[in-house]
């Protein structure tokens, strides 16, 4: 048979899925039959259901047969509706033109990239950082350019950082703002500087902005509040995180440049046509229901309590510290001692973890190369699993006895 294409083996992939594969069939084979369960603090979904106002619209728009094709960049109510929202935050106005609707936020990484992209151009994507955007790139032929995210700078960079890793070849700048893995919140005097870079390099940018109503210190800032963004801005969101409707694989891109939004949905059209009927009526239900904003006002309050706690409990462990984070729901919890103490690897840890203490959490490397010193921890789940979470990992450190 003829072979595959060259660029396959260089698109990655979100190892998380994989883990958590892994998890599930060891604690299927071997804790199941002993009466023991995982305890999962890894996850990045929501620990709440889908708020029911939402569930009823989508029933509501099958019963009202709801059930075709709609225009690639979506319903125009929904369009609409988005462009409202990200308004908000937005130097100009958006209208519905500048929407396009997608299946999830995977999909406005690449149909951005691959607008974008040719062959050698650079991106800067942030390190340790979300998969996608490196696999994304270095399929598409791209080469990414990490910046590191530091710990002891609350997970941001600067600005003479961000200078530095720019060369006649760089093309795009991505900004995720609050950060998945790390939790950490771009400073708005960060944001301002990177958009006068951007402008001053004629660069576009990237604005993943997917956790922006999971705010806990502050308010959100978006890199499109600033004058000259809007147009070479793309901004990528959806209902996943803050309406927990992750199954529901609603996403959008906003963006002032016409050419960029034709571009975007032409490739949307190549790719899905449109995006499941039902759910973007669920989806117009989650940005104009009267009582949605107090659901993700209630999950929000829920989940600094579980932050607080979670930070709390990390700090007290042997061998184990953590800044509290300023948005999302991650922890990036810096275990080198633990590392240097057992002379392994950060996902060799994990899976001791799994296996020893039957927690399940990430390893940074999962989310590049600067994330060696950490491991990743999500407090999405109830307070009673976080406590025996991490009790667990406290008791097994303690019964190894390291020299720490």
């Amino acid at each position: 048979m003829k072979p595959f294409s060259s660029r396959l083996p260089r698109l990655g992939t979100e190892n998380a899925f994989a883990v958590i594969t892994k998890a599930k069939k060891f604690e299927r084979e071997v804790l199941q039959p002993q009466g023991k369960h995982l305890v999962y603090l890894q996850i990045g979904e929501p620990g709440f259901d889908t708020p029911e106002n939402i569930n009823k619209a989508a029933i509501r728009a099958i019963k009202d047969n709801q059930t075709h094709y709609t225009a690639t960049p979506g319903i125009h109510e929904l369009r609409e509706a988005v462009a409202r929202e990200s308004s908000r935050n937005s130097c100009m106005p958006y209208e519905a033109e500048d929407v396009v609707i997608v299946p999830g936020g995977k999909p406005v990484m690449f149909y951005m990239i691959q607008a974008l992209i040719d062959p050698g151009d650079e991106v800067i994507i942030p390190n340790p950082g979300y998969p996608i955007y490196g696999s994304v790139t270095e399929f598409l032929g791209g080469k990414v350019v990490p910046i590191q995210l530091k710990e002891e700078n609350n997970f941001n960079f600067s600005a003479e950082e961000l200078e530095r890793c720019i060369t006649p070849k760089t093309k795009l700048i991505i900004v995720n703002s609050p950060q998945n893995p790390t939790g950490g919140v771009y400073t708005k005097e960060l944001l301002g500087q990177i958009a006068e870079i951007a402008i001053r390099h004629d660069l576009w940018v990237l604005s993943d902005e997917i956790y922006d109503k999971i705010v806990h210190d502050g308010t959100h800032v978006s890199i499109t509040s600033f004058a000259g963004m809007p147009e070479r801005t793309v901004l990528l969101n959806g209902c996943s995180k803050a309406y927990a409707m992750t199954g529901y694989r609603v996403g959008w891109s906003v963006t002032k440049n016409r050419e960029m939004a034709i571009a975007l949905e032409r490739l949307a059209c190549n790719d899905v046509s449109c995006v499941n009927t039902m759910a973007q009526f669920a989806a117009l239900e989650a940005l104009t229901g009267s009582v949605t904003q107090k659901a993700v006002d209630k999950m929000v309050i829920e989940y600094r309590q579980r932050r607080d706690l979670m930070v709390k409990l990390v700090n007290e462990i042997p061998g184990m510290r953590c800044h509290s984070p300023k948005g999302a729901f991650y922890l990036m919890v810096n275990v080198r001692r633990l590392l240097d103490a057992l002379k392994i690897t950060g996902a060799e840890f994990c899976d001791r973890v799994m296996k020893e203490a039957n927690v399940l959490i990430l390893p940074g490397t999962v989310f590049g190369l600067f994330g060696d010193d950490f491991v990743r921890f999500s407090y999405v789940s109830t307070e009673e699993k976080i406590k025996e979470g991490l009790a667990r990992i406290r008791d097994w450190i303690q019964k190894i006895a390291l020299p720490l």
